[in-house]
């Protein structure tokens, strides 16, 4: 009896697999066609400026209809909007000049501006085009594109992405060899676009604000350009030098700078040789190819001293993947891979410094950088008197400026140090300032990120320029000659803590400046002449308002647009909640957002899914604007989807973050875990029996640790290319939390070590050819799993790289897991209405 029960349960199983499959499949494809149609329903939400060259008016296009486009005009002195041209007569004689039909409400126009003789100029079907008004005309423009503003590789980071209108951008390969030109995404991944030999030029369409990388055919970035809102032009000659380079006047490359002596290495030591011709001549004794001297080479500004590196080289550890089947092939193919892990030796390159009139090295003592993670940001004092760098120990618990004289001596000039960690890859800024023998630095050293003026000799602190409860984000710009910093900060009073806005303070800390105001996250786009700015500001519960400012002091000029999502939510969509409950220490509060379907019905009870990822370099609960995501996506498979910023992620207090140090298994649950439970004491509808969760990558860990610690609140769980034990995976990003050396809190907080504390629902997803995250991780787990003999679901991916959830089969099998164990009910009614079309 016992047998056949299984049996028959086993069937039951299978049935409810096969049945519900077509289902899920149909409710993933209604949201997808809702997502499509509904999406256009919000009006007034994309304004796009176009800044006049006068610097007196701006033009700007907002749609204002489903199918409509406005154009306005605003005076930047008194805030006067009137209507940018008359659309009809425009709209009549484009479509003469193109040869095509234009309707008034639909006029297809980028890059609008004033040409010095008052016509109207603006972009179009792949060309510039010139109204005049008076003749009531409208011709090519043949003026030639204005150039690309060119922007070193290294600088990338530091830049926000925007996404504008459509429009092109030309680049000119005027390199000796051919370049080929990436499309980056927003989190820095490459799309080739294709090679430009020598000597030719090539156009992309594209849209504002996206990003393109010229790269050489050895693989060295060359230089980047962000699409702007009109066609533009870049011409790619070389690299481009980092900005902070060129503030240092880091002199890096072999020629010296009076152009007398090119440095070089030879048989692993240092020389020097005249540029006219002569004797080459050595400044180091004793490199070999297991100790050997390198560089980049940095020439002090008087070319009398010339620092080099020097390293031992290390055995890098590889990681092999066996890609089962290629698609250009039958065979197997295997994969090799350079892969760094935690507690792997590292390459550490010293500097050294080299006397070029009396042909020697000068000695200097390494004691104060030892044991480096990272050696950076070089810089030679403008007299030549010494040069100095920031150290960042390995294990990232000191970070130290160290400054190094024309005799060798060396001295700290300031120093930060952390019991756990410092958060250098996220939080590091040093902008020196040689004219006033200043430097600007980032620190945590009250607890929250903040910036601070050092002075260069003394090394003492001049000024801490942003005290307070709040956070600097990003320095947006430091304007030297007037002493004055654009900073992005979090922590604005009475509102959500993550919210982005804009402060102008002074290098002293005076004259503090709030250029946004409004409850919601912030996003600015400066005029030209820097005078005025566009605040475009939203909430997950407010759509967005676009507002003009004056720079000078953030007064309101005019508000050019309030989003409108009415039609939308007629559709039974509806905002994210915004919802905030204590933490685990009763006190700190905790911010997430709650998603409904679309069909969403009070008197239902709907199982509960957290979208989960925990990784310390960041927060993820959006606090913009989304009429869409994914997490709408999941909602409509029948779901109450939550997002949570628990204790462990980023920019909050340092203590805040600390919680992750040592303990990323933590993943902020005893966070989430109450978070949810107070949603659901004042909302019937979640129904906290039925609770799962999904994550990939470090949220792949954090899913299946939440099954292994927490497995009486989440009953089932998908866990994508997880991390799950943190010897297995990338040196950086696991040493950063977690430390060095690598200690039994590395066993400790593994998911393969409580494996055998699993008692719900797991489907463990992992890409077969994930270049991110070794899968071997994942399949550590499944191995311990069997171990202890547990009942879950595995599911490669063949031929998937990372994030192998996230592809169609992937997506649609977590989405059916989730389904089929919480009980979910995709409604056939969910997605798009019958009488959506009438919007």
């Amino acid at each position: 009896m016992k047998s056949a029960t299984a049996v028959l349960c086993l069937l039951a199983t299978s049935l409810l697999h096969a049945n519900s499959a077509p289902d899920v499949r149909k409710a993933m494809k209604r949201a997808e066609e809702f997502s499509r149609r509904a999406l256009p329903l919000v009006i007034g939400n994309d304004v796009r400026p176009f800044w006049t060259a006068d610097g007196k008016s701006l033009f700007y296009r907002v749609n204002s209809g489903t199918k409509s486009l406005g154009f306005q005009r605003v005076e930047l002195a008194d805030g006067t909007i009137s209507p940018a041209f008359d659309a009809a007569k425009l709209a009549a004689a484009l479509g003469k000049a193109a040869g095509r039909e234009i309707a008034a409400e639909s006029l297809p126009l980028e890059a609008l501006g004033l040409t010095a003789d008052g016509a109207l100029k603006f972009h179009a079907f792949g060309k510039s085009w010139r109204y005049d008004a008076a003749r009531d005309e409208v011709g090519v423009d043949d003026s030639p594109p204005p150039e690309s503003k060119l922007i070193a590789p290294e600088d990338l980071r530091r830049r926000d992405r925007r996404q504008g209108g459509r429009t092109s951008i030309s680049f000119e390969n005027a390199t000796a060899g051919a370049i080929e030109m990436f499309w980056l995404n927003p989190s820095g991944g490459r799309k080739s676009y294709g090679k430009i030999p020598a000597g030719e030029s090539r156009t992309f369409s594209t849209f504002a604000g996206h990003m393109w990388l010229a790269v050489t055919e050895s693989g060295e970035a060359l230089a980047a350009a962000a699409a702007e809102d009109s066609p533009t032009h870049a011409r790619i000659s070389g690299k481009v030098a980092p900005a902070e380079r060129r503030r240092s006047r880091d002199r890096g490359g072999d020629l010296s700078p009076d152009g007398k002596w090119r440095a070089s290495i030879r048989s692993h030591n240092v020389f020097i040789e005249p540029v006219g011709g002569g004797e080459a001549l050595a400044l180091s004794e004793g490199g070999s190819e297991g100790d050997a001297f390198t560089g980049p080479f940095r020439w002090s500004p008087d070319s009398k001293l010339l620092l080099a590196s020097r390293v031992k080289p290390v055995a890098l550890r590889q990681v092999y993947i066996v890609q089962s089947s290629p698609p250009d092939q039958l065979q197997p193919k295997l994969k090799t891979l350079d892969y760094a892990k935690p507690g792997d030796e590292i390459v550490q390159p010293f500097p050294h410094l080299f006397d070029v009139a009396g042909k020697r090295e000068i000695p200097i003592d390494h004691a104060l950088f030892a044991n480096p993670w990272q050696i950076t940001e070089f810089a030679w004092a403008a007299d030549s008197a010494g040069f100095s760098f920031v150290y960042n120990q390995r294990g990232n618990q000191v970070m130290r400026i160290v400054g190094v004289g024309a005799d060798g001596a060396v001295r700290t000039i300031y120093e930060d140090t952390r019991k756990t960690f410092i958060d250098y890859s996220q939080k590091f800024f040093l902008r020196r300032l040689p004219e006033t023998h200043e430097i600007l630095w980032a620190s945590e050293r009250d607890g929250l990120n903040h910036l601070y003026l050092l002075d260069d000799r003394s090394g003492e602190i001049k000024s801490e320029i942003t005290p307070g409860n709040w956070i600097v984000r990003d320095v947006v710009k430091v304007d030297v000659e007037k002493r004055q910093l654009l900073l992005k900060v979090l922590g604005a009073s009475g509102q959500d803590p993550y919210n982005g806005h804009f402060v102008g303070v002074g290098f002293d800390g005076s004259g503090l400046t709030r250029l946004t105001e409004a409850d919601g996250d912030h996003r600015l786009d400066f005029s030209p002449d820097g005078k005025s700015y566009l605040d475009v500001w939203s909430r997950p519960d407010q759509p967005p308002v676009t507002e003009l400012r004056r720079a000078e002091d953030g007064k309101l000029i005019a508000e050019l647009a309030r989003a409108d999502d009415s039609a939308l939510t007629a559709t039974g969509w509806s905002r994210p909640e915004r919802f905030v409950a204590k933490g685990r220490d009763g006190k700190t509060d905790i911010y997430g957002l709650i998603i409904r379907p679309t069909d969403f019905d009070p008197k239902k009870s709907y199982p509960v899914v957290e979208n989960i990822y925990a990784g310390p370099q960041d927060f993820y609960v959006p606090k913009g604007y989304l009429a869409w995501s994914n997490r709408n996506a999941m909602a409509e498979l029948g779901f109450l989807i939550v997002q949570i910023d628990g204790m462990g992620t980023n920019w909050r207090s340092k203590d805040f973050h600390d919680v992750c140090y040592k303990n990323l298994m933590d993943g902020g649950f005893p966070d989430r875990v109450p978070w949810i439970k107070a949603a659901a004491a004042t909302r019937p509808w979640m129904d906290l029996n039925r609770v799962g969760i999904y994550g990939g990558s470090a949220g792949g860990q954090n899913a299946l640790a939440g099954l292994l610690d927490h497995g009486d609140f989440y009953k089932t769980g998908v866990a994508d290319c997880g991390c799950h034990d943190n010897r297995m995976d990338k040196i950086w990003w696991n040493e950063a939390w977690m430390g060095w050396p690598v200690d039994a809190s590395y066993a400790e907080n593994s998911n393969v070590t409580h494996a055998g504390k699993l008692t719900g629902k797991l489907l463990l997803v992992v890409g077969e050819v994930d270049s991110n995250v070794d899968p071997a991780s994942t399949m550590q787990v499944v191995g311990a799993l069997q171990r202890a003999g547990k009942d879950f679901e595995f599911m490669p991916i063949v031929n998937s790289n990372h994030g192998a959830a996230e592809t169609p089969y992937g997506s649609y099998r977590r989405a059916e897991f989730l389904v089929r164990n919480l009980g979910a009910e995709p409604a056939e009614a969910a997605g798009p209405r019958d009488d959506l079309e009438k919007w």
